[in-house]
């Protein structure tokens, strides 16, 4: 007797979760067992509800927690969770990630119904699904090997006072010059300094200095 796939999409546009749940409904052995809109959601129907499924269809942008923390989250937890990534993202940084973060697939939301549908049977028998398109990024990281993380938005929203300090620390002012000027404590100088290093992605001062200029962000003339 053919094993019953039990299925869940984690999506957060009901109209094209409702049009693929029709299309899944039509497939023979794949059960439709729960629908989430975001990862969260998706996690707690897991744990509180005890809806364990074998394949996860899974969106990457979702709201309160996206498909990448909730892919990385449930592989830590349920290992033998077989996750097809669907996504709109077709980026190399998307796919390589996501399979390096254990996902066992990656499909375009433009891909037809029966690759869908393959695709669950696939995981299933092989533990993996990589199209054409996947195994080419794939063999892009192989080639660059380095670790990119991707962004949904490569924009970087500084607060007024994150700004302030990043133009005084290229006017290259101390700790203790710009705690002076802000009515602030060195020490909260400093944490403004370490979250501008974060949010940045810059290893020292230098590198804040540099985004700074290549951004437009401040006039060094």
């Amino acid at each position: 007797m053919e094993r019953i796939i039990k299925l869940t999409i984690a999506d957060d546009h009901s109209l094209f979760r409702k049009g693929l749940s029709s299309m899944i409904n039509e497939c023979e052995g794949i059960d439709l067992i729960q629908e989430a809109g975001n990862g969260r959601e998706l996690i707690d129907s897991i744990e509180k509800d005890n809806y364990v499924p074998h394949v996860i269809l899974m969106d990457l942008k979702m709201p309160q927690m996206d498909g990448i923390e909730a892919t990385k989250y449930l592989k830590a937890v349920h290992p033998d969770i077989k996750i097809i990534v669907l996504s709109m993202y077709d980026d190399d940084k998307f796919i390589i990630h996501m399979i390096e973060s254990g996902a066992n697939g990656y499909l375009l939301k433009n891909a037809d119904a029966e690759e869908v549908q393959n695709s669950i049977h696939a995981v299933m028998t092989n533990g993996y699904y990589f199209n054409d398109h996947v195994s080419t990024a794939l063999l892009k990281g192989l080639v660059r090997k380095k670790k990119i993380v991707p962004s949904f938005n490569n924009k970087i929203h500084l607060t007024a006072r994150e700004f302030e300090v990043l133009k005084m620390i290229c006017d290259q002012m101390t700790n203790v010059e710009m705690a002076k000027k802000l009515c602030l404590s060195a020490r909260t100088i400093e944490g403004y300094r370490k979250k501008l290093l974060v949010k940045i992605g810059a290893k020292n001062t230098a590198g804040l200095v540099m985004y700074a200029v290549k951004n437009n962000l401040v006039d060094l003339d």
